[in-house]
């Protein structure tokens, strides 16, 4: 009698331990924020590296590792860069890039 009072009492235990951790494991997942996207100004402030207020193309291009993250990033730079003075500030880096038109060429 005594061992099968032992035993409930261990598996009692051992299942009170269990759903204490799975307690706390949904409350770490509860504070997670779920799809928040970066804060645009703060990336802003993380790409331009002399921190002149402006974001230039190689500042831009320098986070992009493999040649066809490049590409692309140059083609977002170029329709970003609406007075195409070779920067972005963080109005034109913040606003919506427009999208290329039917029959429209890469900008260069």
């Amino acid at each position: 009698m005594k061992k099968m009072l032992m035993c409930l009492l261990g598996v009692g235990m051992s299942f009170s331990l269990l759903t204490t951790g799975f307690a706390q494991e949904n409350k770490n997942e509860e504070k997670k924020p779920e799809n928040k996207k970066p804060d645009p100004a703060a990336v802003f402030k993380r790409l331009d590296k002399d921190g002149d207020g402006k974001v230039t193309k190689e500042e831009f291009l320098a986070s992009r590792k493999t040649d066809e993250a490049k590409k692309t990033a140059e083609t977002q730079f170029a329709r970003r860069d609406k007075n195409k003075d070779g920067s972005l500030s963080l109005e034109e880096f913040t606003a919506t890039p427009t999208k290329k038109k039917p029959g429209e060429k890469k900008p260069e």
